[in-house]
């Protein structure tokens, strides 16, 4: 059997992907807040109002998770115990999730435009210039909450088999 060529993630490169996760979040959740007050605003027409489905679903504001996830990262780096390690784990693959999601809602609203009232065509613009940038970010959340989902679950492994030969040492000590 040829030996694991696998390592686990370092700690610097725990907290980048922490820090990231959460300034990804929050640059989402300010995205929608942007977006509210840019739709809430609009008047009325003849042709209505432009509510596109990420704005109905909410789709920015998901960034509370992206949140979450760069948090638990965060405390794992400083507790790894195996339920942190567990629950950041889930909430990347939730993440992963997520940005998969978003990116095809958003990518649905992109491919059509209805046409809207004069007076609201300058928001739904901007809010369509808004919703292309949240698309760039969402691949860069895919990947980071990929990453450390793959090195979370080696992470554990190493864990697991870390408890393992502590309690089988412990035992054997204790034998003598």
């Amino acid at each position: 059997m040829a030996p694991c060529m696998c390592s686990k993630i370092s700690t610097a490169d725990s907290l980048v992907l922490g820090a990231l996760q959460i300034m990804i979040g929050i640059f989402h959740v300010f995205m929608w807040y942007f977006l509210l007050i840019l739709y809430m605003g609009q008047i009325r027409g003849v042709f209505g109002t432009y509510e596109p489905v990420t704005y109905k679903t909410g789709c920015a504001l998901w960034g509370i998770i992206f949140i979450i996830a760069g948090v638990s990262i965060l405390r794992v780096v400083r507790h790894p115990t195996q339920g942190m390690i567990t629950f950041a784990l889930i909430m990347n693959i939730f993440c992963i999730i997520v940005a998969v999601i978003a990116s095809i809602l958003t990518t649905i609203e992109l491919s059509s435009f209805n046409s809207v009232s004069y007076r609201n065509y300058g928001q739904a613009k901007l809010g369509r210039e808004v919703s292309r940038i949240l698309l760039m970010s969402y691949p860069l959340e895919f990947s980071i909450a990929l990453t450390y989902s793959i090195f979370g679950c080696i992470g554990l492994s190493h864990h697991h088999n870390e408890d393992t030969l502590t309690a089988v040492t412990e035992e054997a000590e204790s034998t003598f």
